[in-house]
């Protein structure tokens, strides 16, 4: 039977469907006709009695006996919901599963799309790749082909995937051991994060520079000064490939004034737990005094909005302030929106 068939009212089962469950429960019985019996004495349509018992077997909510199929017993609904998604559940891992290994698949091709002509940039030098696959395989290739060069942002504190941080890894010590310098910038907040202090340990090994900074413009990395990787606007994990020469060069530039302002990466306990959270904080209270929202200051100094906030309330609290403008004003009357 259609399960779509068997639905009741959005309100819960019809009263016919009720009584028969109920009468299940006691007595353990899928008789039709001694639930027609039933029924009847309940002034309800006896006649409905077996496409009621249809309909509960079809949402999986009554059971028959294998050697007696007139007798049987009842489940709880979440039993029942249970027993019904399985099927849909498998079906969803299998198709997504497939789904996944037809990405990988077509990722493969990406080097070729990526070195053939593509009129559709219209000689812009732009181009979008829209999956995570995607963005690999051309960060591999431009790894690959990387001669002396690679300057990279990466916002975000410790929010970076393991999984990323390790495939980063891996392109790191290919493209040092080939000589290739590479810079990276991080925030502040990577200080205080295991796998970020271990990575850049390992890759500062093999000769990588990193610095970090109060805030940070956005993710980046530009390879040679002629292949830029920016992210795409709506947040997914895409990116625009940029090769147009005035644009990559700029990129560089604003890269090159955030490195030049940055700070070695050193761990958080190493220059002082207070001191890193103190700047942290002074950061933060810039932000608020020029009025950035929540979502705004967190990315900016690559925490996560919920620690953003956390943050916020203790700040202003510490200040006694009830608003941001008086948190705002309270900070400047104490010089603390004062630069080092």
């Amino acid at each position: 039977m259609d399960i779509s068939s068997a639905q009741s009212t959005l309100d819960g089962p019809d009263p016919i469907e009720a009584a028969a469950y109920a009468w299940v429960l006691e007595h353990g019985l899928l008789d039709p006709a001694a639930l027609a019996g039933h029924l009847a004495r309940q002034g309800l349509d006896p006649l409905a009695a077996a496409p009621a018992l249809a309909r509960l077997a079809a949402l999986r909510l009554v059971h028959p006996d294998p050697q007696d199929p007139t007798r049987g017993h009842a489940v709880g609904p979440e039993a029942a919901a249970n027993s019904l998604a399985g099927p849909i559940e498998a079906e969803i891992a299998r198709r997504q599963e497939e789904l996944a290994h037809n990405r990988a698949r077509l990722a493969g091709f990406l080097p070729y799309y990526l070195s053939g002509p593509r009129p559709q940039e219209g000689g812009d030098g732009v181009h979008v790749v829209t999956t995570l696959a995607e963005v690999r395989a051309a960060l591999e290739q431009a790894s690959a082909e990387c001669r002396s060069e690679v300057l990279a942002s990466q916002p975000g504190g410790g929010s970076r995937q393991p999984e990323a941080m390790q495939d980063a890894l891996r392109r790191d010590h290919a493209l040092l051991s080939r000589g290739v310098r590479m810079r990276t910038l991080y925030h502040h907040t990577a200080r205080f994060n295991g796998p970020s202090q271990a990575y850049v340990e390992a890759a500062a090994g093999l000769g990588g520079e990193y610095r970090t900074a109060h805030e940070l413009f956005g993710r980046l990395i530009v390879f040679d000064r002629e292949l830029a990787f920016v992210p795409l606007c709506d947040g997914s994990w895409g990116a625009v490939m940029v090769r147009q020469e005035s644009l990559v060069a700029y990129l560089c530039e604003i890269f090159e004034q955030a490195w030049a302002q940055a700070r070695p990466f050193v761990s958080a306990a190493e220059e002082g737990l207070e001191q890193v959270a103190q700047e942290i904080d002074r950061t933060i209270l810039r932000m608020l005094a020029a009025g950035l929202k929540d979502e705004t200051i967190a990315r900016r100094v690559g925490l996560s909005l919920r620690t953003a906030r956390r943050h916020i309330a203790d700040i202003m609290e510490q200040l006694g302030a009830e608003s941001r403008f008086q948190a705002g004003y309270a900070a400047a009357r104490a010089g603390l929106l004062e630069e080092d």
